[in-house]
């Protein structure tokens, strides 16, 4: 829990240290900054996943931050979210560290390799294929496929449930897509990372949502340092209000989702999602028309 802590403290530094002066004066954006964490937040804590989703388009379209900027800013947003998570799971020992650390190695090593990619990709087409994974997840939600209707594979029938050289190639094969998605996404991927785990390892769906926190920090400190490296900055005070926002939210909307949560609920985020992902496509689908 103590590492988790450092780590924080760590990539907050990293990040501030980063911020660029040129968004810092831009005052106008402080408050929708607050407001759009706060909604991002909110989805995260009423859905336990998958809203943080809305995080790029709102600071694409609603902040004007460059697409490069908010796909990192909203890993970073993302990645410390899950963190204080996270530590508050290992202190109720609820995170599986072996199936965790698994899963978490793989999607580190391509995590840089999804941000590079992310940099060799024209705008148009990245946040179109942003808006398709963002269709699936919405279609996921639709369905109600939380992961908690996955049928175990044949590593949990191992005797004494231990897992073999296989089921670790399984968890590692599933971070590699998870961390690359993250990289180039600025996304969580806590639907791929959820369902593996209960597939592979046959634990909780509980035990998996807990361990998918720490899989999904981890994630996150590789592709902010490596969104880093590639010269992104991160706008201030913007930066510190949006990742604020998202942990009042987070709180709001688990207080909230005893309350409204159900298959309504995730009926209504998924017609957001689809909303959204029609918007991004109708910005940008053009671009690949113009002479």
């Amino acid at each position: 829990m103590s590492i988790i802590a450092l780590s924080l403290v760590a990539l907050t530094a990293a990040i501030s240290r980063q911020a660029s002066t040129h968004y810092s004066t831009m005052m106008t954006h402080d408050l929708p900054g607050l407001v759009f964490g706060l909604i991002v937040g909110i989805s995260l804590g009423l859905t336990g996943g998958g809203g943080s989703i809305f995080a790029v388009p709102l600071l694409i379209y609603g902040l004007g931050i460059p697409v490069g900027t908010s796909i990192g800013l909203s890993l970073a947003s993302v990645g410390i979210t899950a963190g204080f998570g996270a530590a508050l799971r290992l202190k109720a020992k609820e995170v599986d560290l072996r199936a965790g650390l698994v899963f978490a190695a793989a999607g580190m090593g391509l995590a840089p390799v999804g941000a590079w990619l992310g940099t060799k990709v024209s705008p148009a087409l990245l946040l179109s294929t942003f808006a398709m994974l963002m269709a699936f997840v919405g279609f996921r939600m639709w369905q109600g496929k939380s992961g908690a209707g996955v049928v175990p594979g044949p590593c949990v029938a191992r005797p004494g449930g231990g897992l073999g050289a296989g089921c670790y190639a399984r968890l590692s094969a599933a971070g590699c897509a998870a961390g690359l998605m993250s990289g180039l996404f600025g996304v969580g991927g806590g639907f791929i990372i959820v369902p593996a785990l209960l597939y592979v390892t046959g634990m909780s769906i509980h035990r998996a949502v807990a361990t998918s926190l720490l899989v999904i920090f981890l994630i996150s400190l590789s592709g902010v340092a490596a969104h880093l490296a590639h010269g992104q900055q991160f706008p201030m005070p913007v930066t510190a209000l949006f990742i604020g926002g998202g942990f009042a939210g987070m709180f709001m909307g688990g207080a909230l989702r005893s309350r409204l949560s159900g298959p309504a609920l995730q009926k209504v985020f998924a017609i957001g999602m689809w909303f959204v992902a029609a918007y991004l496509l109708a910005r940008n689908l053009p671009a690949f028309f113009k002479t």
